[in-house]
């Protein structure tokens, strides 16, 4: 089913999206061509998303960037993907801050080398007023890595007098992950046909709707997005209730 854009404004839209940016090296192979060629489309293709969200008013973007499984990739490709994102960088963060995208990694970035680590703080200053979009960046990031950093960051937070094992509940606890203060994602896209999250906001998206496609993300364009975000908008979402449209 084609989707246009006038249909999709005529519901609400997710407040929160979240992508996790798969199939780059696989693309590549598909053409026969090295793998950084596909992370070098699939940085096209995040610009074009950010293009779309910014059509249809969607405040929260976040996108799986590296993961801190990552590191187990061959060196060069580790280092390429680094200058990637420094090139992107160089090359797009005017442009980001005249649509106001604000660029907010997340993630244990002080792992990244210098000059990477450099480029994405610049980045992150320079974008940290503006509201319209917000760009969560996930480096060096893991579902699991950030709930412990959060819990260690609680309890720090007991033994300094500053809460009471009793403050502790759901909405407490969100404000120690780096997405504090952000609605959690509404929907969660995969592209590449994988049917798993890779440890991908574990915490955040508990009752997140799901859209996998085969599509390999270098080729994912606003078609793409607009089917996901249809598909979302005709779905029941029950949070373990009965719902609407169900008995």
């Amino acid at each position: 089913m084609k989707v246009t854009l006038e249909e999709l404004k005529q519901k609400p839209m997710p407040k929160h999206i979240a992508v996790i940016m798969d199939g780059n090296g696989r693309w590549a192979i598909n053409k026969g061509l090295a793998r950084n060629a596909g992370h070098r489309v699939g940085v096209q293709a995040l610009k074009n998303l950010i293009i779309a969200l910014d059509e249809l008013k969607i405040q929260y973007l976040t996108v799986y960037a590296f993961s801190t499984e990552n590191w187990k990739r061959p060196a060069d490709e580790v280092n390429a993907l680094m200058e990637l994102m420094i090139e992107f960088i160089d090359k797009e963060i005017d442009y980001l801050d005249e649509k106001g995208v604000r660029v907010n990694p997340i993630g244990d970035i002080s792992r990244l080398s210098g000059k990477t680590y450099e480029k994405i703080m610049f980045a992150k200053e320079k974008t940290k007023n503006n509201s319209h979009i917000i760009l969560n960046v996930a480096l060096n990031y893991g579902g699991r890595q950030e709930i412990i950093r959060a819990a260690k960051a609680f309890c720090e937070d007991v033994q300094k007098g500053n809460m009471q094992l009793d403050d502790l509940d759901e909405a407490c606890f969100s404000r120690y992950l780096y997405t504090a203060g952000q609605p959690d994602p509404d929907l969660l896209i995969r592209p590449s046909g994988e049917m798993r999250v890779s440890n991908f906001l574990l915490w955040q998206i508990a009752y997140s709707e799901f859209w996998v496609t085969n599509i390999l993300w270098p080729d994912f364009k606003k078609e793409h997005l607009w089917q996901a975000i249809w598909d979302y908008q005709n779905r029941d979402r029950r949070y373990g209730g009965l719902g609407g449209k169900r008995s």
